[in-house]
């Protein structure tokens, strides 16, 4: 039994639930700001191009400038993560959803090729780096917030939950494409329509931010401060210094992580349309049922690790990932009938999203958590992120299993660093790290 199974488990009060609640919203309003961009690239692609470019060529260079904000990560990330370890959790924390939102407002009234020619690309290029900097210092944050929060025994359950609000940003973008598909036009939505979602993405970080507003510091960095060892050192030199036995299973769970994203969320959409010939309707749709139960997923992810241990829920959701995906893409290979049945059990069985988390809290003590979980997630989700989209498209033509293939790996690489960092030693690093977390 891992240490987070052996503390005595508190039940959550009345301003745990408004803190979890607020975070996983707001956190929400921001994952859309980022993420509704997918789910128009098909769109983009052809606004921000030349039209006599070949569509696979403006489909591949509109997820190149989709990527690119995962480029911007790490940089953006390591110096939020800095001022969240030494000035709070909470500023940087609502600092971060002003840096989406603007982005995302403009991009909505900006001009497109057609006005200003080759500046628009670049243009929506350097949006898109500014919103990467901003998710960068978002999620790290946002683990430990709600991890410093959580009541003893309970953080699996806190985290899966908060994951659930960060990828309901996502069903906010699938059901307004969805939306958007069955009020407009196609040649409707390509004239003007595209611009309505980006244009909310604004009005979701004023929300935002206001939600923000409600919520306290966080307990750990509190007594971190009363006690002055927030800020004895730059936190990355520490990292780098005397943490770095927990960089590598921290990046290679980031990847399991990346991976079950872009292929549920930013790649199986928009290969329904263009290699299974699926209307964009039917595919949002689709893509909302799926987003809802790995909503689901998530939250019941977080009560297995909180029951089981965080390594034994990592080899149980590194396995689970590439059965469902497996299962979701016979439905599309097979035309079968109920092909939602399909997307909905995939949903579940990538609850590895809502696993992760538990482990990289665990992994760095609290004076640098921030900056450790930051540093390798941000980096290891930059370089996984920015390639496997545009790895997954060019292979494509060659099978439709691509995407279960790629699944499958990854799933046995989360197996593979489960039993060295944590089921081969019965847990003995966890515990430890663990608690030196908690001092």
């Amino acid at each position: 039994m891992s240490a987070d199974t052996q503390a005595t488990t508190v039940r959550f009060s009345r301003s745990d639930y408004r803190t979890l609640g607020l975070a996983a919203l707001g956190g929400a309003l921001e994952i859309y700001d980022f993420i509704i961009f997918v789910f128009f690239a098909l769109t983009l692609s052809q606004l921000f191009f030349p039209p006599d470019m070949p569509e696979w060529l403006r489909l591949l260079q509109s997820f190149g400038i989709f990527v690119t904000g995962y480029l911007a990560r790490p940089l953006g990330g390591i110096l939020m993560a800095h001022f969240a370890d030494h000035l709070g959790r909470k500023r940087v924390f609502s600092l971060s959803i002003l840096m989406m939102a603007l982005p995302c407002l403009l991009i909505g009234i900006m001009p497109t090729y057609a006005d200003i020619g080759y500046f628009a690309p670049l243009i929506l290029l350097a949006l898109r780096i500014l919103q990467g900097a901003a998710v960068g210092g978002e999620v790290p944050s946002a683990w430990v917030f709600v991890a410093e929060h959580a009541p003893a025994g309970r953080r699996g359950f806190a985290l899966g939950f908060l994951q659930a609000g960060l990828t309901f940003g996502y069903l906010i973008g699938a059901l307004t494409a969805t939306l958007l598909a069955q009020l407009f036009t196609p040649a409707e939505i390509l004239d003007y329509a595209w611009r309505f979602p980006f244009l909310l993405g604004g009005v979701f970080g004023v929300i935002g931010v206001w939600l923000r507003r409600w919520l306290s510091e966080t307990p750990v960095f509190l007594a971190l401060r009363e006690r002055k060892e927030g800020r004895a050192e730059f936190p990355l030199r520490t990292v780098l210094r005397d943490h770095r036995a927990s960089l590598l299973p921290a990046a290679l769970l980031t990847c399991v992580l990346t991976s079950a994203v872009v292929v549920f969320v930013v790649i199986t959409p928009t290969v329904m349309q263009q290699r299974f010939g699926m209307t964009a309707s039917h595919t949002f749709a689709l893509s909302s049922l799926g987003i809802v139960f790995l909503n689901v997923g998530c939250v019941l992810a977080g009560l297995i690790v909180d029951r089981i241990g965080v390594w034994r829920s990592i080899v149980l959701y590194s396995v689970l990932l590439p059965l469902g995906i497996g299962l979701l893409y016979a439905s599309l290979v097979g035309q079968w009938a109920l092909p939602g049945l399909a997307y909905a059990f995939a949903g579940l069985t990538c609850g590895i999203v809502g696993v992760v988390p538990s482990v990289m809290v665990g992994l760095f003590p609290a004076p640098i958590r921030v900056s450790g979980i930051s540093f390798t997630y941000n980096i290891a989700y930059a370089l996984w992120a920015s390639t496997t989209p545009l790895l997954l498209i060019a292979l494509m033509p060659w099978s439709a299993w691509v995407c279960v293939m790629f699944c499958a790996m990854m799933g046995l690489v989360g197996v593979l660093t489960a039993r060295r960092y944590g089921l081969n030693r019965d847990n003995l690093v966890e515990r430890r790290l663990v608690a030196k977390a908690e001092m």
